[in-house]
C-alpha cells in the first residue's frame, strides 16, 4: 500500500474558524509572542498566557473540521496516510483521521510544569492557575514554544522519508524546522502543495502548486489522486 504523508499548517483550519497566527489578520500581529508563546511569558506572567490559550480553546470547542479535513480521511479507504500538522487544534482527529502527529503541541491538553511526560485531555476550555498534575504542579498548555525544542521533528523527519506521495496544505513553509521536512522526502515522488499564496521551493523537482483553498483544493487533489488507483 502506497504511503501519502500531509503536512498540514494553519490555512486548513482557518476555513473551520481557526484564527491563523501569521496571515495579514492573524494573532501575531495583534498580540506579541514574547508575552504570550516564550518559557519567559509563563515565568513572567502564567496567568496572561492561561488567558491566551482559554481563549483559542474556547474558540476551538465551537468549531468543526471542513471538506479539506474530511477529503483527507477518504484517502485511507485506498493508502496509509500521515498526517502531519503545525496546528494545535483537534479537527483532523474530529474528523476520523487516524494517524495525525502534532509538532507544535496541542491545544485540548495540558502538561505538568515538573515532568512533561504527564500530560492530561482537557474536556473544559478553561485551564486555570491552582490546576495541578497528580504530582502536584501547575498544569501548563501543551503547546511548543517559542524557544523550545520540538519533540517529534525526529519522528516527523522518519516519517516523511519513507513517503510515496507528500501533500503540502496552507502552510506558508516559513516555519522551520517543519518546512525543513520537504527537504527529507525523495526527489522521485510527486509533492502537491495546496494553498492560495503558494511559493513552490525552487529546489523541488516534480511539485505541482495549487492556487487554491484547502476546502475546494484538497478535495479536488484527493479525488484525482484516488481516480489514479483505479485506472
Amino acid at each position: 500500500m502506497k504511503k501519502i504523508v500531509v503536512l498540514t499548517g494553519a490555512g486548513i483550519s482557518a476555513e473551520s474558524g481557526i484564527k491563523t497566527f501569521r496571515d495579514d489578520d492573524g494573532l501575531w500581529r495583534t498580540h506579541r509572542f514574547e508575552e504570550l508563546a516564550t518559557p519567559q511569558a509563563w515565568n513572567n506572567n502564567p496567568r496572561l498566557v492561561l488567558d491566551f490559550y482559554n481563549e483559542r480553546r474556547k474558540q476551538l470547542f465551537k468549531c468543526e473540521p471542513n471538506e479539506g479535513h474530511r477529503a483527507l480521511v477518504r484517502l485511507e479507504q485506498y493508502f496509509h496516510v500521515d498526517i502531519i500538522t503545525q496546528n494545535v487544534d483537534d479537527l483532523h482527529e474530529r474528523a476520523g483521521s487516524t494517524n495525525v502527529l502534532h509538532l507544535h503541541g496541542e491545544l485540548r491538553k495540558a502538561r505538568s510544569t515538573t515532568d512533561p511526560q504527564l500530560i492530561y485531555t482537557l474536556s473544559h476550555w478553561d485551564l486555570k492557575l491552582g490546576d495541578r498534575c497528580e504530582k502536584g504542579s501547575q498544569l501548563r498548555p501543551h503547546i511548543v514554544w517559542f524557544g523550545e525544542a520540538v519533540p517529534n521533528i525526529a519522528k516527523a523527519i522518519q516519517i516523511t522519508k519513507k513517503a510515496d506521495l507528500l501533500i503540502v496544505i496552507g502552510t506558508s513553509l516559513q516555519v522551520y524546522p517543519a518546512a525543513s521536512l520537504l527537504d527529507y522526502t525523495s526527489s522521485s515522488i510527486p509533492v502537491y502543495l495546496i494553498d492560495p499564496k503558494a511559493n513552490a521551493p525552487s529546489h523541488l523537482r516534480n511539485i505541482i502548486t495549487i492556487h487554491e483553498n484547502a476546502t475546494t483544493g484538497v478535495s479536488k487533489i484527493v479525488q484525482e489522486i484516488i481516480q489514479s488507483t483505479q485506472q
